[in-house]
């Protein structure tokens, strides 16, 4: 399910600001990424099941593994994980207005404290 309305769509910014801020409100990168994409997982572990507030992210000046890259963010995502076939993010599954209002609380901080970086001004 996409989240929309959050402001951080688009936002252009450098990698390492990105980490920091990211990481900050427990969106980790980890192992997500590749030479021009990278992804920011937020885990919620509750009794309805496992979920992943998702942020995607790529990069068309620089390079993710040497951490000098300019990322442009895209509409961050939420969905559910089944175990051993992974996350899904159709129509059809339920998602928790507790968990929903975390995850658009967590992006709109996110993109508060990234638009005094964002290089898309």
């Amino acid at each position: 399910m996409y989240i929309e309305d959050t402001g951080i769509e688009n936002i252009v910014t450098d990698l390492s600001i990105l980490d920091e801020i990211m990481l900050k409100h427990d969106l980790v990168r980890a192992g997500q990424w590749d030479y021009e994409r990278a992804t920011f997982d937020k885990k919620y572990m509750i009794k309805e099941g496992t979920y992943y507030l998702r942020v995607f992210s790529y990069t068309t000046d620089g390079d993710v593994d040497t951490r000098k890259a300019t990322m442009i963010l895209k509409k961050p995502v939420v969905g559910k994980h089944y175990y051993p076939h992974g996350v899904e993010y159709g129509e059809g599954e339920h998602f928790p207005e507790s968990l929903l209002k975390d995850c658009v609380a967590t992006l709109k901080a996110v993109s508060a404290e990234l638009e005094p970086f964002n290089l898309k001004k």
